[in-house]
């Protein structure tokens, strides 16, 4: 399993909205400013980041994005299903059944690999990033 640059990039984009004040609007292109995404890649992906709710846009002239609800109620599991789709390690375990299964000598190794990831992406939230965050800017500022 390959976590794509959708992703990879929308982890980072909602990592930047989590880091602001509660109540802030930031437009993609400041969002871009800042992380180097494209603004135009940003666009696309909040359009599939704000039907579940993790973000919420609010349009006009003071508008922008800002998390849709707490950080600590947002999963990594929960971005990374949205944009990304299934996550299984491979195409078989994605289906209701395969055709292959019962003889399969292998499928319980990727059901065990993708339970684990599972497991490990829904319980890492957005506000164990921020103080993952917090913590390496003040390791780094003690330098």
């Amino acid at each position: 399993m390959r976590i794509s640059t959708r992703g990879r990039y929308s982890l980072e984009a909602i990592l930047f909205l989590a880091l602001l004040p509660a109540d802030a609007l930031v437009s993609t292109r400041e969002i871009s400013e800042k992380t180097g995404i494209s603004d135009g890649y940003l666009e696309q992906l909040f359009i599939l980041l704000r039907k579940p709710g993790i973000i919420s846009g609010v349009r006009g002239a003071q508008g922008g994005y800002r998390l849709g609800k707490p950080a600590g109620d947002i999963t990594v599991g929960d971005i990374l299903r949205t944009v990304e789709g299934p996550l299984a390690p491979v195409s078989c375990l994605d289906k209701e059944s395969c055709p292959s299964e019962a003889e399969c000598r292998t499928r319980f190794t990727w059901q065990k690999l993708y339970t684990e990831i599972q497991h490990c992406i829904d319980a890492l939230r957005i506000s164990d990033l921020v103080r993952a965050y917090h913590s390496m800017e003040e390791t780094e500022g003690a330098l």
